[in-house]
């Protein structure tokens, strides 16, 4: 299918990006990888008047770690994180999401803003972002500011973004050595969009019990959810098989997904469940290495 007509423009600073996009009454959208956005204008489900390319903005590039976590640039491609060794200790969490997002193709050009700004519920970097507080730095007509993943994602494809702003970076925060994590994604074939994923991690405390345990999945609701139950589960209990069984009850409790053509409401609650349960498996290995 054509794509409907619309105007074009590369803008080389980010001031230039913003005044571009503000100047439409928002009927102007930012492009970045172009792997969500390019088939919705391909079915007529997007129809911006203006396309922003933000192809020719470096600054948007990088991967920065430090003590106080990784940051993220917005334009930072799903095979830049891959190929970052650094991130396979600085957060191995986000290497073993981003292994699941899509085909390799895609993840050449996907990006991290692109998701992000996209908000699909099923996508592995909005529920990475939702489970570990991530903040997310945007820039508008009317300055800079942050938002944090919590009040970011407001619904399906819905978010706290105005039509003028663009995402500059998402910042993960700092991940100590020794954190316990696992992520689990079941699909109908390898690449396709989540019928249903978990993210967990948590620290140990002096005694080996769990603390700040933080459980987040995807495709089960409207946006990627934290599931505050299962955590309290979680937290002050040594994972055990006992303990795990209760964090699964709890998913199933904490999660109300409808039916679609994919898949059912009961089938993607207990999917849920065992999704959480088989991560926390992985977390509570004794030797917790990447998972694929």
């Amino acid at each position: 299918m054509k794509l409907p007509p619309f105007d074009y423009a590369c803008p080389t600073t980010l001031p230039e990006a913003v005044q571009l996009l503000a100047s439409r009454d928002g009927e102007a959208k930012a492009i970045a990888g172009g792997q969500s956005l390019v088939p919705m204008l391909a079915f007529r489900l997007a129809h911006p008047a203006l396309l922003v390319d933000l192809r020719k903005l470096p600054d948007l590039r990088g991967i920065e770690i430090s003590e106080k976590g990784v940051k993220l640039g917005a334009m930072v491609r799903w095979r830049d994180i891959e190929d970052d060794a650094r991130l396979d200790t600085a957060h191995p969490l986000l290497k073993a999401a981003i292994d699941h997002v899509a085909h390799y193709q895609i993840r050449n050009r996907g990006t991290v803003g692109g998701s992000i700004a996209h908000a699909d519920p099923a996508a592995e970097m909005p529920g990475i972002a939702m489970t570990c507080d991530a903040e997310i730095a945007v820039v508008g007509k009317s300055g800079a500011h942050v938002i944090q993943a919590a009040d970011f994602f407001q619904g399906a494809l819905t978010t706290a973004l105005t039509s003028d702003e663009i995402i500059v970076e998402v910042r993960l925060p700092a991940w100590p050595q020794g954190r316990r994590w696992g992520f689990k994604e079941f699909a109908r074939r390898r690449g396709d969009f989540a019928l249903a994923a978990a993210a967990v991690f948590y620290d140990l405390d002096g005694n080996g019990r769990a603390t700040n345990a933080h459980v987040g999945v995807i495709g089960v609701g409207d946006r990627p959810l934290r599931l505050a139950g299962v955590e309290d589960v979680l937290n002050g209990q040594v994972i055990d098989e006992a303990t795990i069984a209760k964090a699964e009850a709890a998913t199933h409790a904490g999660v109300d997904p409808q039916d679609d053509i994919h898949a059912s409401a009961p089938y993607r609650r207990a999917l849920a469940g065992t999704m959480v349960e088989r991560a926390l498996r992985d977390a509570a290995a004794e030797s917790v290495l990447f998972h694929a």
